[in-house]
């Protein structure tokens, strides 16, 4: 674990780098594969800085030394280390020891396999959560093929009731096509809170850190939903093939001049 300081006003990130990525078929973790010439997680942290963020924590597992000898000598880059990977709502909570501290700080969660977030989709993140002076808020997608997607449920009256993941949805849910492309902003006290309560009675037997957002929401605290990323920016990499999907979408984009 390193330490840092930081400008406490600004936002904070914890970005999850610590998969292993199989489907890959490398020893290069996931996050430090190159498309279009940074890795997967290079991409989401120039997000997270275009967008203003002030401190990053990075959740790394396999493969570790390979992104701290990446992002050696930065020091807006803060490591934790997750280790046995027990789940999302496991690896967000392994940066407790550093930003709990603060628990009035927005803080964003993101995949450090997702190089495709702009920093304009963060910046609605962090305006919706500010508006609606949320202790949670997510953006979501409508997207055309949503499997493998957590789904968004909502009540009769369209208003937010949970994330629910694919494995653990009905045929009903499974229906859904607005899904949670994983873009989170918290107030840190709400989410290292909420994470205590979180538990592993699902398909993967593990700890999610979608079930925070209803936790929130029974609790009769608000929870924002913002329709902010286009399907176009959906995709995350799993596969080879999905990595050179991606590259070719950010050479597109930076030719365009469009990448922000």
């Amino acid at each position: 674990m390193t330490t840092t300081t930081t400008n406490s006003r600004a936002p904070a990130a914890v970005i999850l780098a610590a998969g292993k990525g199989t489907r890959m078929n490398s020893d290069l973790p996931k996050v430090m594969h190159p498309a279009f010439g940074r890795p997967l997680v290079e991409w989401v942290v120039l997000a997270c800085r275009e967008a203003g963020v002030g401190r990053i924590v990075l959740v790394v597992g396999h493969g570790a030394e390979v992104v701290r000898a990446h992002f050696a000598g930065q020091p807006d880059i803060e490591f934790v280390v997750q280790s046995p990977q027990l789940g999302t709502g496991h690896a967000v909570d392994q940066s407790r020891p550093l930003l709990a501290a603060e628990p009035a700080r927005e803080l964003l969660v993101l995949c450090g396999d997702g190089p495709l977030i702009r920093a304009s989709t963060l910046r609605a993140l962090l305006a919706a959560h500010r508006s609606a002076a949320a202790a949670a808020t997510l953006a979501t997608s409508i997207i055309d093929e949503p499997t493998g997607y957590g789904r968004i449920e909502r009540d009769a009256g369209g208003r937010f009731l949970r994330i629910v993941e694919q494995k653990d949805a009905t045929s009903a849910q499974l229906a859904i096509r607005e899904v949670n492309p994983s873009y989170y902003c918290f107030t840190a006290g709400d989410l290292f809170r909420t994470l205590a309560r979180v538990d592993n009675k699902n398909a993967n037997g593990e700890y999610y850190i979608t079930d925070t957002f209803g936790l929130l929401r029974d609790e009769g605290r608000t929870v924002a939903v913002v329709d902010a990323v286009p399907a176009s920016d959906v995709l995350s990499v799993n596969t080879p093939a999905q990595l050179a999907e991606v590259a070719a979408i950010l050479e597109s984009r930076t030719a365009a001049g469009a990448r922000a």
